[in-house]
């Protein structure tokens, strides 16, 4: 990645020091020129080292028209990887433009658990062409993952584990590992131990097993506390268990309690991130991340979130028409209104920002959502007392009426302690309502 851009900058203690890693923007636009000049020598040495994720990072950053272009002659070349690091946005976008054949031949190449997350993100009559030149082998595992409850343990494990029988000793099970080493997952953190009914007994974590002497049983280097994880537990709650309890992996079982895949911490990480995307993008009112939706299909979903607003503003307006006659004759309050307004606003996203933070943590309970809630009601009112001798005092020299710097100063304080107690209530109660 480094060298790649240090090809394009011809300066590398200066890309070193601008870029820890990704792609800088002058190595994008040196492969993107290369490739409207039809310099396909020339791209193909700029991208021939870099990492899946660069060469993932590169397809995602330029346009579309270039994207087809280089993925029409170089993506043949690319490691199957490389598409598994794409979003999924991407993966909908980029998949289709190629041949039914490649994109088997790509899945085929996968881990379980990618090659099953890139499937699912496709329309389903892809899918079927797709499916239909896999390997029997290759189908049979991506239909059963597909039978999962989507955003499910079962659709995010993989099939690749590594389980001995709970009579081996540490000898037999090491030779075992290096004669089967070509059938090994790529990454493995833990052995399952299990009965002949493939129940699992235990856990043994590798350093354990490399500590011990040949003779030792797995058995007895397990251990029992295995967080096993029904197939059909939400993604979610198993991010909360490893965040929870620390794991690096933990074993997916089916309704009779058998070993049936294994879900590891890079997974984790994703279904973390994507998470925190998702709820940060509700508080923007956005259904789900559309950066590379078309631009009407944009427009379309943002109306509605913005249909909502204009409907609260009418709902606003007309509360401050009530008072009209008032403000006719106090036309200095037309003045300070969005002042109030504003820092009310500002203090009720922050206030939900905290609370649908700790929803999605789960740090919020019958226990403790009461006190959230008065919390935040404190700190609006606390915030808003402070503000309201500020601004009422400004007011005061500024229209020269003491009376209407205690107006507006009132009004910050009660505005300010709503906006505590609704940013923070409002979203606990639509959690309560959705359970």
């Amino acid at each position: 990645m480094v060298e790649a851009e240090n090809r394009a900058d011809g300066n590398p203690e200066t890309e070193e020091d601008e870029i820890v890693f990704g792609l800088s923007d002058r190595f994008i636009n040196t492969v993107v020129e290369a490739l409207n000049d039809n310099d396909h020598e020339k791209v193909l040495a700029e991208i021939k080292d870099l990492s899946e994720a660069d060469t993932a990072e590169l397809i995602s950053k330029i346009s579309d028209s270039d994207r087809q272009l280089l993925l029409k002659e170089f993506s043949e070349k690319m490691d199957p990887y490389v598409f598994s690091e794409l979003s999924s946005d991407l993966q909908r976008i980029v998949l289709p433009e190629l041949p039914p054949q490649q994109v088997a031949s790509i899945i085929s190449e996968l881990d379980s658990d990618d090659a099953l997350y890139m499937i699912q993100n496709l329309d389903e009559d892809f899918q079927h062409d797709i499916i239909h030149h896999l390997s029997a082998k290759t189908r049979m595992t991506l239909q059963e993952g597909l039978s999962f409850p989507e955003d499910s343990a079962g659709r995010l494990m993989q099939r690749e584990f590594v389980a001995v029988p709970q009579f081996w000793t540490v000898g037999k099970t090491i030779d075992f590992l290096r004669a089967a080493a070509d059938e090994l997952p790529d990454d493995f953190f833990d052995l399952f131990v299990i009965d002949p009914g493939y129940h699992i007994v235990g856990k043994t974590p590798l350093h354990r097993l490399v500590r011990a002497r040949r003779s030792e049983k797995v058995e007895s280097l397990r251990l029992e506390d295995t967080h096993q994880i029904p197939a059909d537990m939400d993604q979610e709650e198993v991010a909360q268990l490893f965040r929870r309890e620390n794991l690096m992996s933990a074993p997916v079982v089916d309704e009779e309690k058998r070993l049936i895949g294994v879900i590891t911490i890079d997974d984790v990480v994703d279904v973390i991130d994507q998470e925190a995307q998702e709820d940060i993008l509700k508080l923007g009112g956005i259904a789900e991340n559309d950066l590379y939706r078309a631009v009407l299909s944009t427009s379309f979903l943002r109306s509605k979130w913005l249909s909502v607003n204009l409907c609260t503003a009418f709902l606003a307006a007309s509360v401050v028409s009530l008072f009209g006659e008032t403000i006719e004759k106090v036309v200095a309050l037309a003045v300070l209104m969005p002042i109030v307004a504003g820092m009310g606003g500002n203090a009720g996203t922050q206030a939900l920002a905290v609370a649908v933070r700790a929803i999605a943590m789960r740090e919020l309970s019958g226990t403790n959502a009461l006190r959230t809630i008065l919390k935040e009601s404190l700190v609006g009112l606390i915030n808003g007392s402070i503000f309201a001798v500020f601004v009422g005092t400004i007011a005061a020299f500024w229209f020269q009426n003491i009376v209407l710097g205690g107006v507006i100063g009132m009004a910050l304080i009660i505005n300010l302690l709503c906006a505590g107690l609704f940013g923070a209530g409002i979203p606990l109660l639509l959690n309560k309502l959705v359970q």
